[in-house]
């Protein structure tokens, strides 16, 4: 009979198994209960108390609960433990976790909390809640973990939450509180984690509490006013167990005595966060105790640090540097320099865009062997790229978009293992005979916008198999596209951009090669032929400004699309547009203009409810406007300028179209009055009605166009900013909400990326009567006013010149009376005025601005009189200064002999003067050494503030 003696190795991982076995089935029983425990023997889970479960119950009738998350709480439900976000203990069934974040909750939060005697977790993070945060928190002395992060709650920061010495995580960040962080929370001796970053308006003056959290290891603080804390660092430096600390925003460059050097203590600290603090480079004298060999992650962006010291080399174990938008010149390979201790050999990621950065990308690039991601964007760097950043092992991303880099693109670049490239917008020039990029096999996504490539099409990109991105914008390429070039990357581009260039052809096919979401610009090309298919993958689609004909039926081939941009305006397509718009429920940019396209608008317009610009301008449309259309009700833009729509303007477009900013319905056939219901238009920017037969009066309501009275643009950007994630690789899109063609200074201009700034109302050429509106001068944001080609009566209303931003002024070829207002002598801004052709007289007031026009501006009111007219007023020849009869010949010479001495006495006080300055310079070395030294200082000083001035300017132009 064989004996088997298990093995003690065996018989211990066997009793692990079971345990975890055992342990994993309870968590199931956990997890489908919600909570609970055995009974006794029998293994069932008991329930929650009768007083508990009312306590939840009350909780949920104290607040709101829009998205009904809290559905299972029902009275008839007698274990709470069942409920949603509720968590019980195994054994005696008490309430211990409420989890309600991110649940969509509103109001204030109930005294009935506190029946939940053995709460240790309250998680109530990112809801509606708001009111001051209750104080009777503080009397639940048992939370070990407290979350109220992300909503709406006002007020100071109760110091009864001192009270809770237990708690091991707190986080209040992201609401709207203010006040001095209470000092009692020195008492939360347990704590661990503290996040009040963006708590609201609120300050530390002392920050002696903190040394009490001796466990402390991740504190935010961000937007938190530290601007009286003396001696933050050494307090920082005695919490032995902090590793992550975030001051954003704390006004650090304010504190007169950040750090005593007679205390010495390590630091711990393995992520630093002191970005926005307007710091300067004596920062570094306190920076240094706070770095150490375990700091992976060192972020000084938006500061005004003019470089860094050589201490940040040392740092061995630094992965992340972030040095972006510091407002000082900075010197690149100085800067680079500075780093080539050991920490070039640990960073992994180094980002310093949108700063002040100078000079070229040098060989030293070469020392950081482990750079994975480097982006210096957006900075003034000039000269070459060393052909050392393409041997970088494991570098995967590069950005030097938004330089003066210049050269040609180095034929290393193909023996890079890079996946994202960048080099837009710089003086680069591409290799085509060389192809330095055709073994690229690793690239994803290269952006080589405004770069030298042309003429030739560079065929190495169809080398590139991985590519999911491409933009090769504005590159002087003039030449044709290989056939094959569309089946090059079947199903995987996400974004390609041509546009801006010569290229010519046709295009053979829009469906295989595009990822779903993906954007197409092939705009401002030469390209021909009609349009092929397109893939329902696609989300943006932009072939304006080529030379495409034909009808878009293909539109009816996009079935369930995610088509949610479309611009084919400035092309020569013909036909009408196809009823099948139902097809794009998802569309918001519409832009068909300057077509040849014809017929009635289809009735399927009312299906593009999410649809917010509709640009069918400078067509051959007619027909009534459907009403169908009042469904898009999200429209903000509406331009239907130059075509042939008529009857009446509709009622509804007032009613219904509330959202609208831009409405522009000029050169139609439009006949009637204009409805009053326009006047609801708040946000309404660009009104022009021009150029149709529109008779009546102007509606006096036109006041209540609020956008017109209150100063600002927040309507027009927020649509820039909704758009822009459509039109770009992450930065620098047109916003299509931004446009329009509009009468300007007498001519017709295309207003792009600019259209924010104008507010205008245009009723020119129709039949309009009566008398202006003393009304319309309440409009004081108004830049441009347009009423000629009417019928107008009566007088220019005497306020007109409270309208004092007014750039542009025509109320030419009426029947207007009366004089000009001497109001309009302070419309010091008016670039452009026209009251001819109106019955106006009396004299024309006196300012800077209006006797600069051309009498041109005045012709055709005879009653009219002075400059600049050469019809002088009643009174103007008495008013002249009568010559003088009999003068002496004394008189003249006296005169003469005046300024002849005033002339000598000037002469030799400025020669005198000048001599003894020269002196002291010459004979007098320390007089003349200082001289020139204060002026080689200002020399100096004028030459920074020009280059920061060029610097803001260029900034601006980018954006």
């Amino acid at each position: 009979m064989c004996t088997y003696i298990m093995n003690p190795c065996v018989f211990i991982i066997f009793s692990l198994l079971l345990l975890l076995t055992e342990t994993t089935t309870a968590n199931q029983l956990v997890a489908v209960g919600g909570g609970g425990g055995d009974d006794d023997d029998k293994g069932v889970v008991n329930k929650c108390t009768d007083k508990e479960r009312h306590a939840l119950l009350d909780f949920k009738v104290s607040i709101q609960d829009p998205n009904g998350h809290l559905y299972t709480w029902k009275a008839e439900e007698d274990d709470c433990c069942k409920w949603f976000g509720v968590t019980c203990n195994n054994e005696t069934g008490h309430v211990t976790e409420l989890e309600l974040w991110h649940s969509g909750l509103g109001g204030k939060i109930s005294h009935s909390l506190l029946n939940l005697s053995n709460l240790n977790h309250l998680q109530l993070s990112f809801n509606s809640f708001h009111g001051p945060i209750p104080t009777f928190i503080g009397s639940m002395t048992q939370l070990r973990y407290l979350d109220l992060s992300d909503n709406g709650f006002n007020g100071i920061i109760p110091a009864s939450l001192g009270s809770l010495t237990e708690l091991s995580y707190l986080d209040l960040s992201h609401n709207s509180l203010y006040g001095t962080i209470p000092p009692e929370f020195g008492n939360l001796t347990n704590l661990e984690e503290l996040l009040l970053g963006y708590v609201g308006r609120c300050r530390v003056e002392n920050l002696e509490w903190i040394s009490h959290l001796s466990y402390l290891q991740h504190l935010e603080m961000d937007e938190i006013s530290m601007s009286k804390a003396n001696n933050w660092v050494n307090v920082v430096l005695g919490l032995r167990k902090l590793s992550h600390l975030s001051l954003q925003g704390c006004e650090l460059s304010q504190v007169m005595d950040p750090y005593s050097s007679f205390v010495k203590s390590s630091s711990s600290i393995e992520i630093l966060d002191l970005r926005n603090n307007n710091l300067t480079s004596s920062m570094y004298t306190w920076l240094f105790p706070l770095t150490n060999n375990k700091l992976r992650f060192l972020l000084l962006s938006s500061n005004t640090l003019d470089g860094i010291p050589k201490y940040l080399g040392n740092l061995c174990s630094l992965e992340v540097f972030r040095f972006e938008n510091n407002s000082a010149i900075v010197n690149l390979p100085d800067f680079l320099n500075n780093l080539s201790g050991c920490t070039s050999v640990t960073l992994q990621w180094l980002s310093a865009s949108g700063s002040q950065f100078t000079g070229s990308l040098p060989d030293e690039i070469q020392n950081f062997s482990n750079l994975g991601y480097l982006c210096l964007s957006h900075n003034y760097l000039n000269g070459t790229i060393s052909e050392k950043v393409w041997e970088l092992p494991k570098l995967e991303t590069l950005d030097v978009s938004f330089n003066n880099l210049r050269g040609a693109i180095s034929v290393n670049i193909g023996n890079s293992k890079v996946s994202i490239i960048d080099l837009s917008k710089n003086s680069l020039e591409g290799v085509p005979s060389i192809d330095p990029m055709s073994n690229l096999s690793y690239a994803e996504a290269i952006d080589l916008s405004s770069c030298n490539l042309g003429p030739q099409f560079p065929k190495w990109i169809q080398n590139l198999k991985h590519l999911t991105r491409l933009d090769i914008s504005n590159t002087r390429i003039s030449d044709t596209i290989p056939l094959d070039f569309w089946d090059t990357w079947p199903s995987r581009l996400h974004y390609f951009n041509l546009s801006s260039n010569n290229i010519s052809g046709k295009v053979s096919d829009l469906s295989s090669n595009f990822d779903f979401g993906s954007v197409i610009d092939l705009s401002s090309n030469n390209f021909y032929g009609p349009i092929p298919n397109v893939s329902s993958t696609v989300a943006s689609l932009n072939l304006s400004r080529n030379k495409f004909y034909g009808g878009i039926s293909f539109l009816c081939q996009i079935v369930d699309g995610f088509l949610q941009v479309l611009d084919l305006s400035h092309n020569f397509l013909t036909g009408e547009l196809p009823d099948c718009l139902w097809n794009f429920k998802q569309l918001k940019v519409l832009n068909l203009g300057h077509n040849n396209l014809s017929g009635r608008i289809p009735t399927s317009v009312e299906s593009l409810i999410k649809l917010k610009v509709l640009y069918l301008y400078d067509n051959n449309f007619s027909g009534e406007l459907p009403m169908s259309l009042k469904n898009c009700t999200s429209l903000n833009s509406l331009n239907l300028g130059g075509n042939k729509f008529s009857g009446n303007v509709p009622v509804w477009i007032g009613e219904n179209l509330l959202g609208l900013y831009v409405l522009i319905l000029r050169s139609n056939n439009f006949f009637g009055t204009m409805p009053l219901q326009l006047c609801q238009l708040e946000n309404l920017q660009i009104l022009d009605l021009s150029i149709n037969n529109l008779h009546g009066t102007i509606p006096s309501c036109l006041n209540n166009l609020t956008s017109m009275v209150q100063e600002g643009f927040t309507q027009v950007q927020d649509l820039q900013y909704d758009y822009s994630s459509y039109f770009h690789l992450g930065r620098d899109g047109v916003a299509y909400a931004d446009h329009a063609v509009v009468e300007w200074l007498g001519d017709e201009r295309e207003f792009i990326n600019n259209l924010r700034l104008l507010k205008s109302i245009d009723l020119s050429s129709n039949n309009l009567t009566g008398q202006i509106p003393y009304e319309i001068t309440n409009l004081y944001e108004l830049i441009a006013l347009n009423l000629s080609g009417n019928a107008l009566r009566g007088e220019i209303p005497r306020n007109m010149g409270l309208m004092k931003k007014l750039l542009a002024l025509d109320l030419s070829r009426n029947n207007l009376s009366g004089d000009i207002p001497s109001s309009m002598s302070q419309m010091s801004l008016l670039d452009y005025i026209d009251v001819s052709c109106n019955n106006l007289a009396g004299r024309i007031p006196s300012s800077t601005q209006l006797q600069s026009f051309e009498p041109s501006r005045y012709d055709g009111n005879i009653g009219l009189c002075g400059p600049p007219l050469i019809t002088k007023c009643p009174g103007d020849e008495e008013d002249e200064v009568p010559s003088v009869i009999g003068k002496s010949k004394g008189d003249g010479e006296g005169l003469d002999e005046f300024w002849v001495w005033f002339y000598i006495g000037g002469g030799a006080g400025f020669l005198t003067a000048f001599w003894i300055s020269c002196g002291a310079l010459l004979f007098n070395r320390r007089v003349g050494r200082c001289f020139f030294l204060f002026l080689d200082d200002f020399k100096d000083w004028v030459y920074v503030k020009m280059v920061v001035f060029f610097v803001n300017l260029r900034r601006v132009a980018h954006m």
